[in-house]
C-alpha cells in the first residue's frame, strides 16, 4: 500500500493507489469521529434515563455548545493547514515553529472564549426559551463545558496537527479511549448509589448522583485526559513534529498569524453564523414543547452517526490535498478532491439507508419516552434522504480547506443555512411541527451539497490557496 510520503517525494500515483491512500487515511479519521459521536450517544442515552426535563436541559444548550466548540476548533485549523503545506514541501523546521506558535495563540483565544461563555451561562437558557424546569440544569451543563474550553482546544489542536502530519492512527486510538473513559466517568457521576443485579448477585454500585452536571463533568474529564495524551504524543513522539526535542520560541510572529487568520477567520465566522442559525432553530422548536425539544436534540445526536464518515473522509481530504498543494502537485490535489468527495457520498448514502431502517431502535436506545421516540423517528427518516448531498458539502469543504480556500465556502454555508433552512423552518414548523423543521433541513442540505459540487468541479478552489 502506498505511503503518504510519496506525495512529498514526487512519486507517481495511479488512481487505484490514490483511492487506497484515501481509504488508508480515512479509516482512522472515521474511527476518531465515531468515538466523538459515541460520546454524544452515551451522554444522551444516560441523561435520557433521568427523564424528559433533564433531556431537554441538555438539548436546549447543545447547539450553543457546538458554537463555542466549533469556534475554537476553527482557530486550530489556521495553524494545522500551514503545517500540512510545510510538510508537503519537506520543511519540518517551519512546521514545528508553526506548532509552537499555534499552541500559544490557541490557548489565548480559547481562554477569552471561555470567559465569554461563563459570563452568559446563567441567562442563556432563558434567552433560548427554556422554562424553569430545564434552565438550571442547562446552565450548569453549559458552564462546565465552556470552563474546560482551553484544554479541549488543545485536544482539537493536537488531533489536527497529527492528522495533517499524516498520522491518523494515534488520534483515532486516543479518541476511542476517550469514549471508553466517558462511559466509566458518566456511570459513576450521573447516577446515585444503587443496587445492581449482576448474574443473580446484588451489588451495591457507588455513584455521585449528579445528574446532568455529572454528564458534563464526566465527558469533560474524558476529553481532558485525551487532550493531555494527544499533546504529549505530538510534542514528544511524532516524527518531525516533536518540539520537546529542541528549543524554540512560542511567541507568535506576524506572517504565521496572518496566514492562520486567512484560514481561521472565515471558518470561525462561518461556524458562528451556522451555529447561530442552529440556535435560531432551537428557538423555533422551543414553543413546540419539552417533548419536541428533547426529540430534536436526540435526533440530532442520532443523525450524527450518518455524517461521521463524511467528517472522517473530510479530515483525510484536508491532509491529502494540503500536502499535495504544498508539494506543488496541483493535478494530484484535484484528483484527491474528486476521489474523497465520491467516497464520502457513497459511504454516507449507505449510512442514510441504515439510519432510515434503524431509526426506531436508535431512538429507543436513547430514551424510553414513547412520544420523544415517535417524533425523533419521523425526523430521522426525513433527514436520511439528504445524506448523499450532505456528504458532498462536508468532504468538499475539507478539500477546499486543504489549499487554504475558506472565504467562498464559508459564504456558501452561510447563505445556504440562513437563506434556505431558517425561512423554510419558520414557515413549516407551525403547521408540521418538528417534522417541518427537519424537512427544511433536508431541503437545505441537498441545496448546499449541489453548490459545493459545482465549486469543486469548477476548479476555482485551487486558485484560492494561501
Amino acid at each position: 500500500m502506498p505511503d503518504i510520503s510519496v506525495i512529498r517525494s514526487g512519486g507517481k500515483l495511479t488512481i487505484a493507489q490514490q483511492l487506497k491512500l484515501t481509504v488508508q487515511l480515512s479509516w482512522p479519521a472515521m474511527m476518531a469521529q465515531l468515538s466523538s459521536i459515541m460520546m454524544q450517544y452515551i451522554d444522551a442515552a444516560m441523561v435520557g434515563r433521568l427523564g424528559a426535563d433533564d433531556s431537554a436541559s441538555v438539548g436546549l444548550v447543545s447547539t450553543s455548545l457546538w458554537l463555542f466548540w466549533g469556534i475554537c476548533s476553527a482557530v486550530t485549523m489556521g495553524f494545522s493547514v500551514q503545517v500540512a503545506h510545510s510538510i508537503g514541501a519537506g520543511d519540518y523546521a517551519r512546521a514545528r515553529n508553526i506548532l509552537r506558535q499555534g499552541i500559544t495563540a490557541c490557548l489565548i483565544f480559547s481562554v477569552a472564549v471561555a470567559l465569554v461563555g461563563a459570563a452568559i451561562a446563567w441567562p442563556l437558557p432563558h434567552w433560548l426559551g427554556g422554562n424553569e424546569e430545564v434552565c438550571p440544569g442547562a446552565s450548569l451543563y453549559f458552564l462546565v463545558f465552556v470552563l474546560a474550553l482551553p484544554l479541549l482546544t488543545m485536544n482539537y489542536l493536537g488531533g489536527a496537527m497529527l492528522r495533517c502530519s499524516g498520522n491518523m492512527k494515534v488520534p483515532g486510538g486516543l479518541n476511542v479511549m476517550m469514549c471508553l473513559l466517558d462511559v466509566v466517568f458518566n456511570f459513576f457521576l450521573i447516577f446515585p448509589t444503587r443496587q445492581l443485579d449482576i448474574l443473580g448477585m446484588q451489588i451495591v454500585m457507588p455513584g455521585a448522583g449528579l445528574g446532568v452536571f455529572g454528564a458534563a463533568l464526566g465527558t469533560v474529564s474524558a476529553e481532558i485526559v485525551t487532550a493531555g495524551a494527544m499533546m504529549w504524543y505530538l510534542c514528544f513522539r511524532q516524527e518531525g513534529m516533536a518540539i520537546a526535542r529542541e528549543r524554540g520560541s512560542f511567541r507568535p510572529v506576524r506572517d504565521v498569524i496572518r496566514k492562520a487568520l486567512r484560514v481561521s477567520a472565515p471558518m470561525t465566522l462561518e461556524h458562528a453564523v451556522i451555529c447561530g442559525a442552529q440556535i435560531a432553530v432551537t428557538v423555533i422548536v422551543a414553543p413546540l414543547g419539552i417533548m419536541a425539544i428533547a426529540a430534536n436534540a436526540f435526533a440530532v445526536t442520532a443523525e450524527s452517526i450518518c455524517y461521521m464518515p463524511g467528517y472522517g473522509i473530510g479530515d483525510a481530504a484536508t491532509t491529502l490535498v494540503g500536502q499535495s498543494y504544498g508539494a506543488g502537485r496541483l493535478d494530484l490535489a484535484r484528483r484527491f478532491g474528486y476521489i474523497t468527495v465520491a467516497l464520502g457520498m457513497v459511504t454516507m448514502t449507505v449510512m442514510g439507508v441504515v439510519l432510515y431502517v434503524c431509526a426506531p431502535w436508535v431512538m429507543e436506545l436513547m430514551t424510553p419516552v414513547g412520544d420523544i421516540v415517535s417524533l425523533g423517528v419521523r425526523s430521522l427518516r426525513i433527514e436520511a434522504f439528504a445524506e448523499p448531498m450532505f456528504a458532498a458539502s462536508i468532504v468538499a469543504y475539507g478539500v477546499m480547506i486543504g489549499v487554504g480556500d475558506t472565504i467562498v465556502p464559508a459564504a456558501m454555508n452561510f447563505c445556504s443555512i440562513w437563506l434556505v433552512r431558517l425561512p423554510l423552518a419558520a414557515i413549516l414548523a407551525p403547521s408540521m411541527g418538528l417534522a417541518g423543521v427537519w424537512l427544511a433541513m433536508c431541503i437545505e442540505l441537498s441545496f448546499r451539497g449541489a453548490i459545493f459540487l459545482f465549486r469543486l468541479f469548477s476548479g476555482a478552489w485551487l486558485r484560492k490557496g494561501l
